[in-house]
């Protein structure tokens, strides 16, 4: 038991790597709806504005933009921080101390001959500008110090090992100080990869002799594949970067590189294996880019194998940037390399893909978005009812915006009650349930150590009113405009939020209402819900009052016993009317016929009972004029909104409507439902 407990206190914990993390608070909607609902209302299709919304990100998120501008800015600092000298240079540096210590011990040799003294000196002084040409002539050169010829040693020792790490990455520190063992080594394993590729090559290969080869040179592998075409595609990309490194080199420094790389190892038979082995990759991995080249002119040299790194870094980072763009058919955010993103970027951008790739997931999967019969996503009833919720309750806090004004969820002023109640709020008429509130004084008291027997005290949060449901039934019409300028003036979306928070509204909390939406443009139209929201602008002129007050009054007849409301919500006077025939009529400036239709049916409307509301857009005098006139004449209501006032304006005369029951105008028992010092909208 000690030793249990012992083995316990020596645990370490670190990042879960399992999968997504299952501690992780599941992915909040509401934001990816509201913009998508408001995409999708501007004339965006879902799929569109899913895809736009995961581009731009949330508020506390980042999104698919913010992450390609972040791969965008790590690819150039690559390229515009490193040149591909290093190596050169190098060579270079390891060249001229050599030479140096060499000049210093003929000055120190006492010794020597004279005439052995001048020759060597000579032979240093006539050595080529070239350092490929350089090493190659003191290849044979007998050195007079051990230092210089420990540092000329170097130069094939380091050409050797940059060559390895070009095509199996790390090879340059592991072969540091390598021995003759270890360089023997390697030539063994290159020559069993090249046999056992040439065997692929050939369709003779086996999976024993990949695991033989694994087995005896697996070391040199650390990414550790597990078949032959893993190893085949780890070792092609590594030699295209190596290749477009190669091509991005200037032709002298590649001439420089392959005549050095003849004194790799002091083994020309080493170039030859790598060369085979390149040829063998390009020809089973045609498909890599072999071809690429990129401006490197930063102040930072590379090796040989740092810089094919670099290239590799290159080549992750353009994948990602295709990743991240999502541009190609068929994308989806589980194409993103987590993995690649994390090396590149870091764990934290990793952590906003993932959730990102979770939210496309969770929107796909949660109901909000559906495959239709045409192939394309469509929101929901779901996902229309949550955007009307949403919607409903910014025009509560627009209602609502001064302290004690009422919330739109709580029930009417008036009517039956309806067995339930709630909190007291300022400004309500409802009559106390007076039972409730004396049970909350006690508990309250006895909670703060009261003596309930010497009386209690009621305090204001005591206090709970019986809900009311509103005995009149409302048959609702609410005609929007359709028309041109309500598109070209931006008016477009705040009229299809205007029409989805009301509907919101009387699907959720009257249900007994019925409405009706109906778009008049050139023609009027009854529309569903999802219609109108999903609904492209529409440029065809025309304003058609005359054919929405036909549709709106057949609707009001067929509920004989409800209160008719009319809502109307325009920015232009009757441009158009249906004629008898059934064809529509058009003219601008309005023709006195497309006035007189209108102005019978609003007429038929009033005869019927509606109460009548005008949402009047814009700031035209001639307009103004005319809607003035009109409400005058069936005694309704004009309201001027501001666009983001919209729904609030129709939502609060609706609900006027409702409640004062057919007595008394739109606005007269505003103030008593939510609060004195209201205002005007217009």
């Amino acid at each position: 038991m000690v030793r249990a407990n012992r083995r316990l206190l020596r645990a370490r914990y670190g990042r879960y790597e399992g999968g997504p993390d299952p501690l992780a608070a599941p992915v909040d909607l509401t934001e990816a709806l509201d913009a998508i609902g408001e995409d999708v209302m501007a004339g965006s299709s879902p799929e569109r504005a899913m895809r736009e919304f995961l581009r731009r990100g949330g508020s506390d998120r980042a999104g698919l933009d913010d992450l390609a501008r972040r791969v965008a800015e790590r690819r150039r600092d690559l390229t515009r921080k490193h040149n591909l000298d290093g190596t050169l240079q190098q060579v270079k540096e390891l060249l001229e101390k050599a030479v140096l210590a060499e000049r210093k011990q003929l000055a120190r040799d006492t010794e020597m001959d004279d005439g052995d003294r001048m020759l060597a000196e000579m032979q240093l002084d006539a050595l080529p500008a070239s350092p490929a040409a350089a090493v190659s002539e003191l290849g044979a050169y007998d050195w007079k110090s051990s230092e210089a010829r420990a540092d000329f040693e170097k130069i094939k020792d380091l050409l050797g090992r940059e060559m390895l790490d070009q095509r199996f990455a790390g090879m340059k520190d592991a072969l540091e100080n390598a021995t003759d063992e270890d360089r023997a080594a390697i030539t063994e394993m290159m020559t069993d990869l090249n046999a056992l590729l040439d065997a692929h090559t050939r369709g003779e290969d086996t999976p024993e002799q990949f695991d033989e080869f694994m087995r005896k040179h697996g070391d040199y592998f650390p990414d550790n594949p597990t078949t032959i075409d893993e190893l085949l595609d780890s070792l092609a990309r590594r030699a295209a970067a190596a290749q477009r490194m190669r091509n991005s080199m200037s032709q002298e420094q590649r001439d420089e590189l392959d005549a050095l790389a003849q004194q790799a190892f002091g083994s020309p038979e080493l170039m030859q294996s790598l060369s085979q082995l390149d040829g063998t990759l390009r020809a089973l991995r045609p498909g890599e880019n072999w071809g690429g080249s990129e401006q490197m002119d930063g102040e930072q040299g590379l090796g040989l194998g740092d810089g094919t790194g670099v290239f590799q870094d290159i080549a992750e980072l353009d994948a990602l940037s295709d990743q991240l763009s999502q541009s190609y058919e068929g994308s989806r955010m589980d194409d993103l390399d987590l993995d690649a993103l994390s090396r590149q970027l870091g764990d934290e951008a990793a952590v906003d893909a993932r959730t990102l790739q979770q939210l496309e997931k969770a929107l796909r999967d949660s109901g909000t978005l559906k495959r239709g019969s045409d192939g394309q996503l469509k929101l929901t009833p779901k996902a229309m009812r949550q955007l009307g919720k949403a919607l409903l309750r910014d025009v509560a806090s627009r209602m609502s915006g001064r302290q004690g004004n009422r919330d739109l969820r709580q029930a009417g002023a008036a009517g039956e009650r309806s067995g339930a109640t709630r909190e007291w709020a300022f400004g309500d008429t409802e009559a106390w349930d007076v039972t409730r509130t004396i049970t909350n004084a006690l508990t309250r008291t006895a909670g703060e150590g009261g003596d309930t027997t010497a009386g209690i005290r009621i305090e204001i949060g005591d206090v709970e009113v019986q809900e009311t449901e509103a005995r009149t039934q409302a048959c609702v019409a609410l005609l929007v405009d359709t028309s041109f300028s309500m598109a070209m003036d931006g008016r477009w979306v705040p009229m299809k939020r205007t029409a989805l928070a009301l509907h919101s509204l009387i699907t959720s909390r009257f249900r007994g209402d019925d409405l009706q939406l109906i778009a008049f443009g050139r023609h009027a139209e009854v529309m569903d819900i999802e219609q109108l929201t999903g609904l492209d602008a529409q440029y065809d002129k025309g304003t058609n009052l005359h054919h929405a007050l036909l549709l709106a009054n057949r609707h009001f007849r067929k509920h004989p016993n409800a209160q008719p409301v009319l809502l109307v919500v325009t920015d232009g006077e009757p441009t158009s009317h249906l004629e008898a025939s059934g064809d529509v009529f058009f003219s601008y400036p309005p023709h006195p016929v497309t006035v007189a239709v209108a102005v019978r049916e609003l007429d038929n409307s009033m005869r019927l009972g509606a109460q009548t509301t005008f949402f009047r857009l814009g700031e035209d005098p001639g307009l103004a004029r005319f809607i003035d006139s009109m409400a005058k004449r069936v005694g309704g209501t004009v309201v001027a909104p501001e666009l983001d006032d919209l729904g609030a304006a129709v939502v609060s005369s609706y609900l006027s409507s409702r409640r004062s029951g057919g007595s008394g105008g739109a606005g007269e028992d505003f103030d008593g439902m939510f609060g004195r010092g209201w205002g005007r909208w217009g």
